[in-house]
């Protein structure tokens, strides 16, 4: 019997808010200038289904897109002197090896985890292992909605929560980061 092939990795969809020198590529350059210091990076991860932002539920979500909640919050990045990475994925194990590789590399994690939210104990143990700030994210406000949306897995391991804020939510989020960058409270 032929071993059979691991199955292919789920895709991710990256959009990297630098691609100038990039966290990953200015950690690598050997110039002793002021430049090359790593990119101060913050992860944004948004789980299933939020790549349909503007088409699922306007009533709920609003009309905007994912992409431009991303903008938003790649703004308020640059203004805080802080470089955006974004990754969605609809598979909860291509989130949870973000959360991995994101480990010493990403200096916090804002985390819309869509529906993950509720039972995806392996995205918080992930979370949990993370050494940075991590905020949970939620366009809508889950406590007023239905019952089964009422828990979250991701709160026990997360700095905070922002929540019912709409598309506002993401600009939000990144001033809590910075926020909890600059007062040195990097932990859950």
């Amino acid at each position: 019997m032929a071993p059979q092939e691991p199955p292919a990795r789920p895709e991710l969809t990256v959009v990297d808010g630098a691609r100038e020198p990039g966290p990953e590529r200015a950690s690598r350059r050997t110039d002793a200038g002021p430049d090359s210091l790593p990119a101060a990076m913050v992860l944004f991860l948004s789980g299933p289904n939020l790549s349909l932002l503007g088409q699922r539920q306007p009533e709920i979500y609003g009309r905007d897109t994912l992409a431009d909640h991303i903008s938003t919050a790649t703004a308020a990045a640059t203004e805080h002197g802080l470089v955006l990475e974004h990754i969605q994925s609809d598979y909860e194990g291509a989130l949870v090896e973000a959360v991995h590789d994101a480990r010493g590399r990403a200096l916090a994690i804002v985390v819309n985890p869509g529906a993950l939210t509720h039972y995806s104990w392996s995205l918080h143990d992930a979370l949990a292992a993370f050494d940075g700030p991590v905020v949970e994210l939620h366009l809508s406000q889950p406590r007023r909605r239905e019952a089964w949306r009422h828990q979250s897995v991701v709160t026990p391991v997360a700095t905070g929560v922002i929540a019912g804020f709409g598309g506002e939510g993401y600009r939000l989020a990144v001033e809590a980061v910075a926020a909890l960058l600059r007062s040195g409270r990097h932990g859950h």
